[in-house]
């Protein structure tokens, strides 16, 4: 299963509510299932640099079916995934990165935040994520 545009374009205005609302500027991105862009959007002002790290949090998230946080407990230093940022072409392992699941529970791709601390990221992801679940 692989999320529609029409799907995207929902999570994409929900996460920007949401980021308007915290008084931020967000890069997202919204990858299907295959990890592949469907979706991206740049709030005015939003950094530059931030649009890659917003594309790699999705693919952490999507590759791992996991929050992109998660993925960051598992890999410091002595944990069993210590390192793992390194590997698939580079990864992000810290929040901002959330699966997109559909009304059935289905993972069908996922949402990629960034240009605020990671817990912006991760409240503006999760909001996005949320409204597929309504």
């Amino acid at each position: 299963m692989n999320i529609t545009l029409e799907q995207a374009q929902l999570v994409i205005t929900a996460a920007v509510a949401k980021s308007q609302e915290i008084g931020t500027k967000m890069d997202i991105a919204i990858i299907d299932s295959g990890l592949n862009l469907t979706a991206f959007v740049r709030e005015d002002g939003a950094w530059i640099g931030s649009i890659d790290i917003a594309m790699k949090k999705a693919k952490t998230a999507r590759s791992f079916n996991m929050d992109s946080g998660a993925i960051g407990t598992l890999s410091q230093p002595g944990g069993a995934l210590y390192n793992i940022e390194h590997s698939n072409g580079g990864l992000i392992t810290f929040p901002g990165g959330v699966p997109l699941k559909n009304t059935a529970g289905d993972i069908i791709g996922a949402i990629g935040v960034s240009g605020s601390s990671v817990e912006d990221d991760h409240t503006v992801a999760k909001a996005g994520a949320d409204c597929l679940l309504s």
